[in-house]
């Protein structure tokens, strides 16, 4: 006897079910691939503490790196009220405390779960170099205030230290070059060295030193002057040294106490200030700073009077008379001060920001005619090579200052994280496994259903 209707409904649908759900499980396990699911980004906080000011910067990466260097962004800026931390030398708590506002604005940008792994640091750069040469405990006592203030943060700190100028400069190189493209760029869906690159020169002209970098034509031949790091991959050598006392703010005041000296009287005839400008000021500030040198005959509690009379002949003269020239007399390879340096080679982005504030208006010519004396006679760039230099303050939507580049560096030492690997569909496979899946349920409650409410007749 022949099954009835109802017991060949059912075993049709129970076949359905078997087969539907069987192709549906072949095509979760034999379709699926290995996929790499996206990295956990990094976070890095670096303090940029200058002569004038100090500044915040965040930066971010994936955690699994490309040749051990971190593929570094910008994450936030923040720019800290005050003067620069070595103005604190009365009162060095308040460096620590001013850093605070700053800090609260990173820590809310970044996950919670990951404040005690971001790596903080402060670098001080060339304003924190002259106070240590004035008082070294000063300079001291400021970086023990603010260590004392991250360190209770909850964050990875990894000091607070002043910068040498060839750092400063080398990571400056560093940077430019990096937001530029030249030492790593995205291609076809992977990040590569490029083929055909040109890299930068870097100059950054800030309030109390100057730095030079670039990659020379020839060998470098003064070690001291060199520098080296592995970036993705890559080794470079670089040419960097750095001016101290010759960032704008300190050369302007070298150049007020010059003239203070030279001059016969306590009025002081300035002949890069415009004409009609007159001011009285104390003479004993001048003197404050380790870059101007004292006489014996100043009469340091004097005033002066100082009057513009805007003379750009003797203004350049004047700044002549800052630089020692003659050291480098009959030398091919030196700048100025006898410091050795070789041809200037290749593009050169410059950093240098200024003031918009009206109480700079009477230091404009004095900068300006600095800046080309600085390039054209210090450094030694000529009417050929001048079209090379581009003034910026960033690039590539990222500050070009030294953090980045030490951010960058930073990534190497801290340990890769391995892609997270895990078995997944396309799309069309998943939405066949999606069909197959309903057509098994379906099936199975068909079955259900004869079974349940189909009465024999």
């Amino acid at each position: 006897m022949g099954l009835s209707l109802k017991e060949r409904v059912f075993t049709a649908l129970l076949g359905i079910a078997a087969a539907s759900g069987l192709t549906m499980l072949i095509l979760i396990l034999v379709k699926a691939t290995n996929v790499f699911l996206p990295a956990d980004t990094k976070f890095g906080i670096v303090f940029d503490a200058g002569s004038s000011h100090t500044s915040l910067f965040v930066y971010q990466w994936p955690a699994n790196k490309e040749k051990d260097t971190g593929v570094v962004s910008q994450a936030l800026t923040c720019q800290i009220e005050g003067p620069g931390i070595s103005s604190y030398a009365s009162d060095p708590a308040q460096a620590g405390e001013s850093l605070k506002s700053c800090l609260e604005e990173a820590l809310a940008l970044i996950p919670q779960s990951q404040h005690q792994e971001t790596p903080t640091f402060l670098g001080a750069t060339a304003g924190m170099r002259l106070l240590s040469q004035k008082n070294s405990s000063q300079a001291r006592d400021i970086l023990a205030a603010v260590s004392q203030i991250l360190s209770k943060s909850p964050v990875d700190f990894w000091g607070a230290k002043i910068l040498t100028g060839k750092d400063e400069g080398a990571f400056g190189w560093i940077t430019i070059n990096y937001v530029l493209g030249m030492l790593l760029k995205y291609s076809s869906g992977q990040w590569i060295l490029p083929e055909e690159r040109i890299l930068v020169g870097a100059l950054d002209l800030g309030g109390a030193s100057t730095q030079i970098s670039f990659v020379p034509q020839a060998p470098i031949l003064d070690q001291s002057t060199q520098a080296t790091f592995r970036l993705y991959g890559a080794n470079y050598s670089i040419y960097t040294h750095s001016y101290l006392c010759y960032g704008r703010d300190q050369v302007l005041r070298r150049l007020l106490a010059e003239l203070a000296q030279v001059s016969p009287v306590a009025r002081v005839r300035h002949p890069c200030y415009h004409s009609g400008y007159q001011a009285t000021l104390p003479l004993a500030p001048l003197y404050e700073s380790p870059c101007v040198h004292t006489t014996d005959s100043l009469n340091f509690t004097q005033n002066i009077t100082v009057e513009g009379i805007g003379n750009p002949g003797d203004c350049v003269a004047a700044l002549h008379r800052l630089f020692n020239f003659s050291s480098c007399k009959g030398q091919e390879d030196c700048a100025f001060n006898g410091v050795y340096q070789p041809p200037v080679h290749g593009q050169f982005y410059v950093e240098a920001s200024y003031p918009g504030q009206e109480r700079w208006l009477r230091d404009y010519c004095a900068s300006g005619l600095y800046i080309l004396v600085l390039l054209l006679e210090g450094y030694k760039f000529s009417e050929e090579t001048w079209p090379n230099i581009q003034f910026q303050k960033q690039a590539g939507g990222m500050d070009i200052g030294w953090t980045l580049g030490y951010m960058l560096n930073l990534t190497g030492m801290i340990p890769a994280e391995a892609l997270t690997q895990w078995r997944a569909q396309s799309y069309s496979i998943w939405m066949a496994g999606v069909v197959f899946a309903v057509l098994t349920l379906s099936a199975i409650l068909g079955a259900a259903a004869v079974q349940l409410f189909w009465t024999q007749d």
